[in-house]
C-alpha cells in the first residue's frame, strides 16, 4: 500500500446534468476500450483505494463500505487505515461517506453528487474506465472547458487532469444520404493528440484509471471472489450428492421388475 496519499481534489456529479448517452451515439465509435481490470489483484485493489479517497472522495461517497471492511479485504494495517483512509472526525466503523455536505452540494450544483457504491455494477467497469479516459479539451461548449465522449455533455469537471493532462479530440466530417437523398454532413471522431501534459503518460495512466475502476467494481460487491469460490465446492458436492443419488436409486430398485 502506498504510503502517502494526495491531498483531496473536488469533484462535480459523475452525472450531474447530463442524461444517459449511448457510447456509440454521436459518431463517437470506434474509441471504446475494455478495462481488463481483476478484482483478485490485491495491489491493484489498494491502489485504486489510494486514488478514490485521494480524488473521489471529497465529493462522492461509498455508503455500503466501511472503512474498516476496507480494510479488512485489502490487507491494509490498522495503522495505515487510520492516517491515510479513516477522515478526520470519522470512526473506522463508519462507512465512507463525501466530505461535501450533501445540503451544500445540492444548493452548489443543483444536484448531490451520486454514491458511487455501484457505479461499476450498474454501469459496467468498461464503461467508467471510458468515463475516466475520454475527457478531452472543449472550452467552446462547456463551462468546464472539457467533455466526454462516453457520457457527452457531463458537468463533471477534468478532476484527473493534472494526472493524466487534458488531450485534444480530433474529428472528421462525413457524408452520407439521408433518407429524401439530400447529402448530410456528421461529425465523427478520429483520434487523441497531446495537448496539456500531465504528470503521467499515457500508459501510466491507463493503469491509474484501470486501478480506480477495479476499487469500483469491488466496492460494489466485496464477497464476489469469496462467493465466486464457494460456488465451484457448492457445484462439486451437488454432483458428488447426484452420483450418490444414482447408486443409492438403483440399490433400492435393483428387485423391482
Amino acid at each position: 500500500m502506498p504510503t502517502k496519499f494526495v491531498s483531496v481534489a473536488a469533484a462535480f456529479a459523475l452525472l450531474l446534468g447530463a442524461g444517459v448517452v449511448s457510447a456509440n451515439e454521436g459518431g463517437h465509435a470506434g474509441w471504446q476500450r475494455k478495462a481488463d481490470n481483476e478484482v483478485g489483484n490485491l495491489p491493484s485493489l489498494q491502489r485504486g483505494a489510494r486514488n478514490f479517497m485521494a480524488y473521489c472522495s471529497g465529493c462522492h461517497s461509498l455508503k455500503f463500505m466501511r472503512y474498516s471492511r476496507l480494510a479488512v479485504d485489502l490487507k491494509i494495517p490498522d495503522d495505515q487505515r487510520d492516517k491515510y483512509l479513516v477522515r478526520p472526525g470519522d470512526k473506522f466503523t463508519d462507512y465512507i461517506h463525501s466530505s461535501m455536505p450533501e445540503k451544500d452540494a445540492t444548493e452548489w450544483f443543483g444536484k448531490a453528487p451520486p454514491d458511487l457504491s455501484l457505479v461499476a455494477r450498474s454501469r459496467g467497469s468498461d464503461w467508467v474506465f471510458n468515463f475516466l479516459t475520454t475527457f478531452y479539451a472543449d472550452p467552446a461548449s462547456r463551462q468546464t472547458g472539457v467533455n466526454n465522449l462516453q457520457l457527452p455533455g457531463t458537468a463533471m469537471p477534468h478532476v484527473l487532469a493534472s494526472v493524466q493532462g487534458v488531450q485534444n479530440a480530433v474529428w472528421r466530417n462525413v457524408e452520407h444520404k439521408g433518407e429524401d437523398g439530400a447529402t448530410l454532413v456528421t461529425r465523427e471522431f478520429e483520434s487523441f493528440e497531446p495537448g496539456v501534459v500531465g504528470s503521467m503518460n499515457s500508459a501510466q495512466y491507463d493503469e491509474f484509471a484501470r486501478d480506480t475502476v477495479n476499487f469500483l467494481a469491488y466496492a460494489g460487491d466485496p464477497t464476489q471472489l469469496k462467493r465466486e469460490g464457494m460456488g465451484v465446492w457448492v457445484v462439486l458436492f451437488l454432483l458428488m450428492f447426484t452420483g450418490i443419488a444414482l447408486l443409492l436409486k438403483k440399490e433400492y430398485w435393483k428387485d423391482v421388475r
